[in-house]
């Protein structure tokens, strides 16, 4: 995944580009660069590693003030993580520059025709290929549009792409979508291209969603978009409701520590508007045509479609929709749904999970299970995302953006998300929705603000343990999903290996790790039979030497005996309680990772959203 910024105006484009680029370094920060037309000249200046590399070289030399031009920040697919492989790309003849988003597929098939043809090659990636592939058709046409079209009818994959070239007198970008998202954004006299938001709302605020298979045209009077059809189209513009304050980090030393301290706020404006306390309803109108019980009547199953951490909230929607609503749930990899050939039919809801709603692996979920004559929804943290476009109705969590590559209030506000609909769901059903399941939501996020207060206590014991090597996380019923989670934090943020299981298969193998240098993080929260088996499991890590570092809503004293650290958390509603235990697991590998010197918002090897395969 890589982050994709353009603009034609007439502002001062150097700063406009590393400021958006700034918004999108989640996205990659292998290298960045930025491609400025001045005159019929294209300049460029690229660095490898993050962007503030970029930075301090264009202090020490300046581009020449030009008035449109593309920026790019980089995670590496094809080539090593260079210079010389960072984007823009210019093509071999020095008259297109061209960044990209995705991997081309048949790439060398393309590479070895156009040397054939005598164009050569100066970096190691597909991208090299797409600009000389465009430049090749700018000598049958004087048209960069059109010779953006017949590249992108000859590539295979998932991409998104910008070009600018050296011919013609007006500013001019085009850029295509096929995967990857990309989106325009509007202002006077000015038009502005982002793979997200995020990256616009200093300067814009009314964006078009481009779809699969759109080419789009550029100028300072506006847009220009074509279907895959090459029709002329009118895609609809939306309004982006987030202020540009939320996506700075407002005092926190990172973006992860402020979304975690977000939760609270997040999970009431996830539920804001939806419940009505007084007459025991939920209100999803997003869903479109699957608020109607009439669909929903002719619903037999679930598939929860989703990936890495949205795939630890579809276990726990497992619980919520089984245990509220009565539907048996199916929770799939996105990756590895359509490969298993699913029993979809119409009487089948495929539900995709993705806080961006671009995961590639999610969305082609989505779309085998709509393929197999299924009925589609999507719960997602972005308006108008891919999953949302192809989804008949959707749930959003209204968490506002999340920065940091780990997820944290996506997560938590995934988890409300799918209570909420999983309430919807019941009442659909004609059953009652009692006050038990619907008040703990307006506490919820007290709990949060309370469970945030342990913050220091937290960062005091990873004092002792952030040397530590591996890490077992146990948990039972709601809370195995949290501990999956949990560990996957600790992995994602400090590089420490860490496995998450339930408590009751740890005699089945995992036990013979645990020794006198292995933290043990326990769960002990819940229905009491299950804090009692979980306590029995402690007993069993205790008598190996085990350390315990136990998350409960118990009474310490039930466990000052046993474990080693106890965090305690508030107990909220059997339902609730796992979105409350893991915020102490994300304060707990946070702090892991700064004191192990580790980039905790932008991890190694990782991007935010995975929109590749």
């Amino acid at each position: 995944m890589c982050g994709i910024v353009g603009y034609v105006g007439q502002r001062e484009v150097v700063p406009l580009l590393l400021d958006g680029l700034g918004k999108l370094e989640y996205r990659g920060y292998d290298s960045a660069g930025v491609v400025v037309r001045h005159g019929h000249e294209l300049t460029t200046a690229k660095a490898e590693g993050k962007l503030e590399r970029l930075r301090a070289k264009l202090e020490r030399a300046p581009l020449p003030t030009g008035g449109y031009g593309l920026g790019h920040t980089r995670w590496a697919t094809h080539g090593a993580p260079s210079e010389r492989n960072a984007h823009p790309v210019v093509d071999s003849k020095g008259r297109v520059a061209l960044i990209h988003n995705g991997i081309i597929e048949n790439f060398l098939a393309l590479k070895h025709r156009l040397l054939d043809a005598g164009w050569t090659f100066a970096t190691d990636t597909d991208t090299e290929v797409v600009s000389n592939l465009v430049s090749s058709h700018l000598d049958e046409t004087s048209s960069l549009t059109e010779a953006v079209r017949r590249t992108i009818a000859e590539l295979e994959g998932m991409y998104a792409i910008a070009a600018l070239s050296t011919q013609g007198e007006e500013q001019e970008i085009v850029a295509a979508r096929h995967g990857p998202p990309l989106l325009l954004g509007y202002g006077e006299g000015e038009t502005f291209l982002a793979s997200d938001a995020a990256a616009l709302l200093a300067y814009t605020r009314d964006v078009t969603f481009l779809e699969n298979g759109d080419l789009a045209r550029l100028t300072t009077a506006g847009a220009t978009v074509w279907d895959a059809q090459g029709e002329e189209i009118e895609r609809p513009q939306h309004r982006i409701n987030w202020d540009p304050v939320q996506i700075e980090k407002g005092g926190y030393k990172h973006f992860m520590l402020k979304e975690i301290h977000e939760q609270a706020q997040a999970l009431q404006d996830t539920f804001s508007g939806r419940v009505d306390f007084e007459r025991r309803a939920i209100n999803l109108d997003s869903l479109g045509p699957l608020a109607d019980p009439d669909a929903l009547a002719g619903i037999e199953r679930i598939h929860l479609l989703a990936c890495g951490t949205s795939w630890h909230s579809a276990l726990i929607g497992k619980f919520f929709i089984e245990q509220l609503a009565r539907i048996p749930v199916e929770v799939d990899y996105g990756s590895e749904y359509r490969y298993r050939d699913p029993i979809v039919d119409s009487r089948v809801l495929a539900i995709g999970i993705s806080q961006s709603g671009e995961t590639a692996d999610t969305l082609s979920a989505m779309g085998a299970a709509r393929e197999r004559g299924g009925r589609l929804a999507a719960i997602s943290n972005v308006v108008g995302s891919q999953a949302t476009r192809i989804a008949e109705g959707v749930v959003y969590t209204n968490a506002g953006p999340e920065i940091g590559v780990a997820s944290t209030k996506a997560f938590t506000t995934q988890l409300e998300a799918l209570y909420l609909l999983s309430l919807f769901l019941r009442q659909s059903r004609g059953k009652p929705i009692d006050a038990d399941l619907l008040d703990p939501l307006a506490h919820l996020p007290q709990a949060i603000v309370e469970t945030l207060e342990r913050e220091d206590q937290i960062t005091e014991l990873t004092r002792k343990y952030f040397r530590s090597e591996n890490f077992l996380y146990l948990g039972r019923g709601l809370d195995y999903p949290i501990a999956l989670e949990g560990a996957l934090k600790l992995k994602e943020i400090s590089y420490i290996h860490a496995e998450g299981y339930p408590a009751g298969e740890m005699k089945h193998g995992p036990i013979a790790l645990i020794d006198e240098e292995m933290p043990v993080v326990a769960i002990v929260t819940g229905a009491q039979e299950v804090a009692d088996k979980v306590t029995s499991n402690i007993h069993e890590v205790k008598a190996r030497d085990g350390i315990v570092i136990a998350v409960t809503d118990r009474d310490p004293s039930s466990l000052e005996n046993l474990a080693d650290e106890i965090i305690t958390v508030p107990r909220i509603s059997p339902f609730l309680q796992p979105i409350v235990d893991v915020v102490p697991l994300q304060l707990l590998a946070y702090q892991v990772g700064v004191k192990r010197g580790c980039d905790v918002d932008q991890p190694r090897n990782l991007a935010k959203s995975v929109t590749v395969e």
